[in-house]
């Protein structure tokens, strides 16, 4: 996520009036989870938040057709009181966190539970870093293009995709930028145009087979910015011509809220102190940023979340 994603912001989706995959129409763009069968599990499950916010419950009432009853019954043993506490209470909420974390819960807990299958073959991560300044500099370039292909049945990273770019109209990295991203002035000098990455990418997606009609494929993004915002705007400046297959993404942030009840206001950070998770390297450095969005894709998929398009069409 660079500086220019914060500053570009997004509105939080309106909360449901009721269960919102009840409502979902067939064919909507938005992802959802199957429809939890807790009363099957012999369990009667009430909210319980974690200290970001989110229902701790949610992974739990997610995957309870999926759960196998001794894993439900070893979550309700682990929480005991807290799993039936009211919600909203900061003690039994960081309490319930820690229990399941504890226990092989929360982050370990994907790797106990299969997930549904995915509407898409392949999920392509990616997270530019652009040139920035305060106060910010127009037009901003992309400096950094990672891509991450994540297979859709294992949630398993496939293929990398990763190059450094030679910004033109601001060729010289601003110390905010390089303090920001970690990107230093060496790095993008001597490296391809955007142009010529474009090329590339191309030429990447072909080889990996995402070009084959069959094959189903979308890109995945931390916000909107990447690919509403900052791809465009840059090729538009340019006169670059957009390939299609960057006309569609998912809003991992999106996905999260829906998934989790709770929109992450400070994107990955919210997002793994939610799930659990450990954040992978450096923040807003573009590779990392991919490993965190892939890493909070497996976990959301292993509790019974599928993924759906978000962005609406051009």
């Amino acid at each position: 996520m660079s500086a220019g994603e914060q500053a570009f912001g997004e509105k939080k989706p309106r909360p449901p009036a009721a269960h919102w995959w009840e409502k979902q129409a067939a064919g909507s763009v938005v992802g959802h989870r199957a429809r939890p069968s807790v009363a099957s599990a012999g369990v009667r499950v009430r909210g319980v938040l974690d200290a970001s916010g989110c229902s701790m419950l949610a992974p739990l009432q997610t995957g309870a057709a999926r759960f196998s009853s001794y894993l439900l019954s070893r979550a309700r043993k682990v929480l005991g009181s807290h799993l039936f506490s009211p919600c909203g209470v900061p003690e039994f909420c960081s309490i319930s966190t820690r229990k399941l974390a504890a226990h092989g819960f929360g982050a370990s807990m994907a790797a106990m539970v299969p997930f549904p299958p995915q509407r898409y073959h392949y999920f392509l991560v990616l997270d530019f870093e652009a040139t920035c300044d305060k106060p910010q500099i127009h037009p901003q370039e992309i400096i950094e293009f990672p891509i991450l292909k994540l297979n859709g049945r294992t949630m398993e990273i496939e293929s990398t995709f990763h190059m450094y770019v030679q910004p033109v109209v601001h060729p010289q990295l601003t110390p905010f930028c390089t303090e920001l991203t970690g990107i230093i002035q060496a790095m993008v000098d001597g490296q391809p145009s955007l142009q010529q990455v474009l090329e590339r990418v191309d030429e990447w997606m072909a080889k990996e087979g995402l070009l084959d009609p069959n094959v189903k494929s979308i890109f995945v993004t931390c916000g909107d910015w990447d690919l509403k915002v900052m791809l465009p705007g840059q090729c538009q400046y340019l006169g670059l011509p957009v390939a299609d297959y960057f006309k569609q993404w998912i809003n991992l942030k999106k996905a999260y809220s829906f998934a989790m009840g709770c929109w992450p206001k400070n994107g990955l950070l919210d997002m793994n102190k939610g799930l659990s998770l450990q954040h992978i390297g450096r923040p807003h450095s573009g590779i990392d940023d991919c490993k965190n969005i892939a890493n909070i894709m497996k976990t959301l998929a292993y509790q019974g979340f599928i993924f759906k398009q978000t962005s609406k069409p051009f």
